[in-house]
């Protein structure tokens, strides 16, 4: 679960789409309502290779987004900015998540588009992987100069792309909620692609918290050593990121 090279990997497969609507402004309107359909779909691009790539909590530390200005002040709010200089674009990793601005700032506030870092070429450079990008996902070679900065997500697993993922991610543990049998949302959803990761194919996730899902998160709590009582809380989180 939650690798910088999962990330990757999703976001390779969307290489090629063109056009709006298509899945993954889908996906996101399924969520979020149909005007979203035919909006800009760079940062509903994150979303969606987050969330199918069990990245959900690394990538998106506020949430959903699909605008890149709330997305890049989520990173600011946990520590995890890089405000985007020559020297702190080389120090950019695969996995991160670079935010541009075309006016050549570094403001957050200014920040027009969003891609994921697929490697540092040296120089202020980045190869990135991009949707909404002349309308399509693409490759691009992009310079400091119009790197805003980056986000680095919390990966879990190793060869991701953070240190001190750990630190960040029991901070995150306070913030979430606790769920059982009969809960909905976004937060389930990020449970159930949790399960799918740990080799729980069976769970779908619809946001549901069902009987399925509680089965799983019992399994998970049993080989995490805690309460097999079905509820995700403050010692189940845990297990399920893989914090301690």
């Amino acid at each position: 679960m939650g690798t910088a090279a999962g990330m990757l990997s999703e976001a390779r497969r969307s290489l090629g789409l063109s056009g709006r609507p298509n899945y993954i402004t889908r996906d996101y309107a399924s969520r979020h309502g149909n005007d979203f359909l035919a909006a800009s779909w760079c940062d509903m691009a994150i979303t969606y290779w987050a969330r199918h790539s069990g990245n959900t909590v690394a990538v998106l530390p506020g949430g959903d987004r699909a605008y890149t200005v709330w997305h890049a002040t989520d990173f600011q709010n946990a520590g995890r900015w890089h405000t985007g200089t020559t020297a702190e674009v080389d120090r950019a990793k695969p996995g991160d998540i670079v935010f541009f601005d075309w006016g050549a700032t570094n403001s957050i506030g200014a920040i027009d588009h969003v891609g994921v870092v697929e490697k540092a070429l040296g120089g202020g450079r980045l190869q990135t992987i991009e949707a909404n990008t002349s309308n399509a996902c693409m490759r691009r070679v992009r310079s400091s100069a119009v790197i805003a900065g980056y986000g680095r997500p919390a990966y879990t697993s190793s060869g991701g792309s953070s240190s001190g993922a750990t630190d960040w991610q029991e901070a995150m543990v306070k913030r979430l909620p606790n769920l059982k049998k009969g809960a909905h949302g976004e937060h389930v959803e990020s449970i159930q692609a949790l399960l799918q990761a740990r080799s729980h194919p069976e769970v779908v996730r619809d946001g549901d918290f069902g009987p399925a899902t509680e089965a799983a998160v019992k399994a998970v709590q049993k080989w995490g050593g805690v309460d097999a009582d079905g509820e995700v809380g403050p010692k189940t989180w845990p297990v399920l990121l893989r914090v301690n």
